[in-house]
């Protein structure tokens, strides 16, 4: 079977990297992924998929029916939305869209999900049970996509036993995946700080309650709360990305504002922490005569690998591309809404190496110069249709 899928890769090959190429050059927009989203119910439509469902404005999710179609449930999920950066790379597939760019690698995924649904669908006489397919909107921004197709029931009608996604890695060479079990991937919460004083002339700072100063100091006693409040065996980062006040070299405004992010790997230990981070913004602000608000809506939970799963796929993976092209993944403070997943059915979420040779391909996601070595797609779609295969089987 393994020969099977590899050859059908190579003979669907031109078109896969056509699919790539339309994508990437018509990136959209967290949620307004429309276009997107009707290329690819076309494209499923084409291939024979036709059980589809919209979800969440635009998330499709669908249906690929083998023998005993009740048997056993396995989703795969790729994302669908691009980022507001304007691309650097001249390449004939540029994005058309200016400002928006797929620099996460959402063109690939889906490019190999679409690709890997096509040959699983011409092979669905040799397999049992139901594959769902979810090309999800959203991934890129607050409250994530998953949170929102979770809710709509997207877990439901059938209820996957198990869930797989993957994503680019530009650190390892195409040909090459990675995986972890675990905790893999840490939550993610914005945080939004306003402090309050009373503003004035630069040159008579007593007469003021200066929010610049009181800022200053805010930020750095909230270094406590890595330093001092934190198991030190717990990963954790507080960083601030965003400080706003001000108009004039002159005038002490009235407020500061100041944005950041908490990443951690323990639920229990996140929770503590957003209540530390606003008592001492309130007790910091307080000593110095100022008033503050904080909000700390909460973004993505810790993306957590199952164990058994996860250590499955990477046998099968092996099978599939040998023991020399399987790596092991070191944590990452970096965050994916999969994590919503992950909390909710056993989820594996593996890494796909994409640069080439180690010289060539090595911008990092989020990147204005991000591209891959297109062998990744082969490699991507291949093994994805493997593991869907194997899966389906325990």
């Amino acid at each position: 079977m393994i020969n099977e899928i590899r050859q059908k890769v190579e003979e669907h090959f031109s078109e896969i990297q056509a699919i790539r190429h339309h994508i990437h050059a018509h990136p959209e927009l967290s949620f307004e992924e429309y276009q997107t989203s009707n290329f690819i119910a076309s494209k499923l439509t084409e291939y024979g998929i036709t059980n589809q469902t919209v979800v969440a404005g635009t998330g499709v999710i669908a249906l690929i029916e083998g023998k005993n179609p009740g048997k056993r449930c396995i989703a795969l999920r790729s994302e669908l939305d691009a980022l507001p950066i304007l691309e650097a790379n001249n390449v004939a597939y540029r994005s058309q869209n200016e400002g928006v760019m797929h620099a996460c690698g959402h063109d690939v995924h889906t490019t190999c999900l679409l690709s890997a649904a096509r040959i699983l669908n011409e092979m669905k006489d040799e397999w049992e049970g139901t594959i769902k397919l979810i090309f999800q909107p959203g991934e890129e921004k607050h409250p994530g996509g998953a949170s929102l197709l979770i809710a709509a029931g997207v877990l439901e009608n059938p209820c996957p036993q198990a869930i797989i996604a993957q994503h680019v890695y530009p650190t390892l060479p195409a040909g090459v995946v990675g995986f972890r079990s675990g905790q893999y991937m840490a939550s993610t919460d914005e945080i939004y700080i306003t402090v309050e004083g009373k503003g004035g002339h630069a040159a008579l700072p007593n007469t003021t309650i200066d929010p610049i100063a009181i800022a200053a100091q805010l930020i750095t006693n909230l270094q406590q709360v890595v330093s001092r409040k934190a198991n030190p065996i717990i990963p954790t980062v507080l960083s601030f990305g965003r400080i706003s006040g001000g108009h004039v070299n002159n005038v002490i405004p009235d407020k500061v504002e100041i944005e950041g992010t908490f990443r951690t790997m323990d639920e229990k230990w996140r929770n503590e922490a957003h209540q530390w981070i606003k008592d001492i913004t309130h007790h910091t602000c307080a000593a110095y005569g100022a008033t503050s608000t904080v909000e700390i809506p909460k973004g993505y939970p810790s993306l957590f690998n199952d164990p058994v799963f996860t250590a499955q796929a990477e046998s099968w993976a092996k099978q599939f591309l040998g023991d020399n092209n399987v790596k092991l993944l070191d944590l990452r403070m970096t965050a994916d809404d999969f994590a919503f997943y992950s909390h909710e059915v056993p989820g594996c979420f593996y890494r796909l190496g994409t640069n080439r040779g180690g010289t060539e391909f090595t911008a990092s996601v989020h990147n204005a110069h991000f591209d891959i070595d297109e062998d990744a797609l082969k490699t991507g779609t291949g093994l994805m249709t493997w593991l869907a295969l194997n899966a389906l089987g325990q």
